[in-house]
């Protein structure tokens, strides 16, 4: 039998978007992180928002927090930050050749700087431990992993 524990029961609103421009560059943010008290870089990310579907959700915060759009999109993955106490899953999407379509739509507690790194300096920052949400590094080093398949 499994001995009583606390979960963190939570529905699947969370999401990441790996974006790559037409040129082959990720778009990438930058802001402050104060639980950590550093400035990290990240994939563009968010919350589903009532009645949205994951999908939906992912493309409309990414052009609210990049300015970027359209391109082919498709689901890279789900996965758990820790299945052992929580239930939620956050989905991953693959946005490939999106382009500038407008400007920032930031919400008055956003604060973050875009921009756009090679693979190379992408895999720069992996392997240095400069990206610390392990979520959004999953879906970099799965993106990675396909590339070499």
């Amino acid at each position: 039998s499994v001995s009583a524990f606390l979960l963190n029961r939570s529905s699947d609103l969370s999401f990441n978007v790996i974006a790559i421009t037409k040129d082959g560059h990720f778009v990438m943010e930058r802001q402050y992180r104060h639980a950590l008290g550093c400035t990290c870089y990240e994939l563009p990310c968010g919350v589903m928002e009532e009645g949205e579907t994951p999908l939906e959700a992912a493309q409309r915060e990414l052009e609210e927090e990049t300015g970027y759009g359209g391109g082919e999109w498709k689901k890279l993955m789900e996965l758990s930050a820790n299945p052992s106490t929580m239930t939620n899953l956050t989905h991953s999407f693959l946005a490939t050749g999106v382009e500038k379509i407008s400007e920032q739509h930031l919400d008055s507690t956003e604060e973050l700087e875009v921009h756009l790194l090679t693979r190379e300096e992408v895999c720069h920052l992996l392997r240095n431990n400069e990206m610390m949400q392990s979520l959004m590094v999953a879906s970099l080093l799965k993106y990675l992993s396909l590339e070499l398949i």
